[in-house]
């Protein structure tokens, strides 16, 4: 049976929730498009996070892995285009560990492209009346960390044809506490998801559209 991984963060920082394990945990054990979804919580944590996911593609073998992590601050679903071998943690994690200016893996390269296809999830999510965007950084924590360490170690799982990064918005039981600033409803990151996975099935070659920046 065909596969799909998905992963969300525990909470992390001041935060007693995260909507990226909050949304994807909805649609665990659940098939679309004839394939089986499994979502995994992975720890907020350097080095551990990136085991929890390899023993996860280790035992389900899944054919497309989307990881998702919370960008609070950000008002859309930003798919990431980019990971880079860095590690530069604003504050700890939640083990306690805060690596400044290290490689996410030694001797590997300065950074992946994501293999999703980005520009065409964009299009769907935006159809839909889902705001969405293309993003250039997954910034330098345990976020980019797992995206950059997924398409790492791909070259062991040859099976995985699809793999990337998105972050989410804030939910907004969270946003509450920050006034003025963006939210998604659960319920919308979750349909989102949908949308994502059965692009990605359907998808073999992304859009040929812009999904830059000016500045």
């Amino acid at each position: 049976m065909r596969k799909i991984l998905l992963t969300g963060f525990a909470p992390f920082g001041a935060e007693t929730t995260n909507p990226s394990w909050d949304a994807v945990v909805m649609l665990d054990d659940s098939m679309l498009e004839g394939t089986h979804i499994i979502s995994v919580q992975l720890p907020c944590e350097f080095d551990v996070s990136l085991a929890v996911l390899e023993k996860a593609i280790e035992q389900h073998r899944p054919e497309i892995v989307l990881c998702l992590g919370q960008a609070g601050g950000r008002a859309d679903m930003t798919v990431e285009r980019v990971a880079i071998n860095i590690n530069d943690a604003r504050i700890p994690d939640n083990g306690g560990r805060q690596p400044i200016d290290t490689p996410v893996a030694e001797q590997g390269p300065v950074g992946y492209f994501s293999t999703l296809p980005i520009k065409a999830l964009v299009q769907a999510l935006r159809d839909k009346g889902i705001p969405a965007s293309v993003s250039h950084t997954a910034g330098t924590y345990v976020c980019n960390h797992v995206f950059y360490g997924l398409m790492h170690m791909l070259s062991r799982y040859p099976q995985v044809r699809a793999a990337g990064f998105v972050h989410v918005p804030y939910s907004p039981d969270q946003a509450a506490a920050y006034p003025g600033t963006a939210s998604m409803a659960i319920s919308t990151m979750t349909e989102a998801i949908r949308v994502m996975i059965t692009i990605t099935l359907r998808t073999t070659q992304d859009l040929r559209i812009s999904g830059g920046i000016t500045h």
